[in-house]
């Protein structure tokens, strides 16, 4: 499992947006950057820029998948017949967290992630602590009897910042089915995602 070794709110600075459209998020007071040169007007970013970016965006949005987890999900995509980027995608919305998160299980990423650590989660009846498992079209993902009582879970699914998406269906409100692998214009990202300048970015 990777840990969180900074404050989540920080990559929402240095990006400049709200990555997981969070009402808490500082840049929807402060849109420049962090530090004393931070309202600094921008240079010109080189293309290696723009892809990195890209990347530490795309997998901070994740809850900062380690390294290689995330260079083992593109050599993945890359293998697989289709879109690269929109492989990619589908594979990071295949993880067991992520299917957590969209189920509005948890508010967040991370308290996702560690509700399924605690093995709060069970995969077609069968307790799974591996938040990286990978979830096939069908599966169905529920909750523990202990989680539905939860202060946290509760919290999660009375938000009204995010709803489900439709690849993610709800039956009650402690299980949902995994009914398709999305599209990038599927998923309900807050801000733009290029997974394209991922795709770039390792096959330099």
């Amino acid at each position: 499992m990777s840990k969180r070794h900074s404050a989540k709110h920080k990559l929402d600075r240095r990006m400049g947006e709200n990555i997981w459209g969070r009402p808490k998020s500082p840049v929807n007071k402060r849109e420049y950057g962090p530090g004393q040169h931070g309202q600094r007007r921008k240079g010109k970013m080189s293309d290696f820029g723009l892809q990195l970016r890209a990347k530490q965006k795309l997998k901070g949005y994740y809850g900062d998948v380690t390294e290689k987890q995330f260079k083992k999900a593109y050599e993945e995509a890359s293998r697989m017949k289709g879109d690269t980027s929109q492989n990619l995608i589908g594979l990071l919305e295949q993880r067991l967290d992520m299917i957590v998160y969209r189920a509005k299980f948890a508010p967040t990423i991370w308290a996702a992630r560690q509700l399924v650590s605690h093995g709060h989660v069970r995969v077609n009846g069968v307790k799974c602590n591996i938040a990286s498992r990978r979830c096939y079209v069908g599966d169905e993902i529920s909750l523990g009897n202990k989680a539905q009582e939860m202060a946290l879970v509760l919290e999660a699914q009375s938000l009204a910042e995010r709803d489900i998406p439709d690849y993610v269906a709800p039956d009650g409100n402690a299980k949902v089915t995994f009914t398709r692998v999305p599209t990038l214009d599927e998923v309900p990202y807050p801000v733009k995602m290029e997974p394209n300048l991922v795709v770039e970015f390792y096959s330099r």
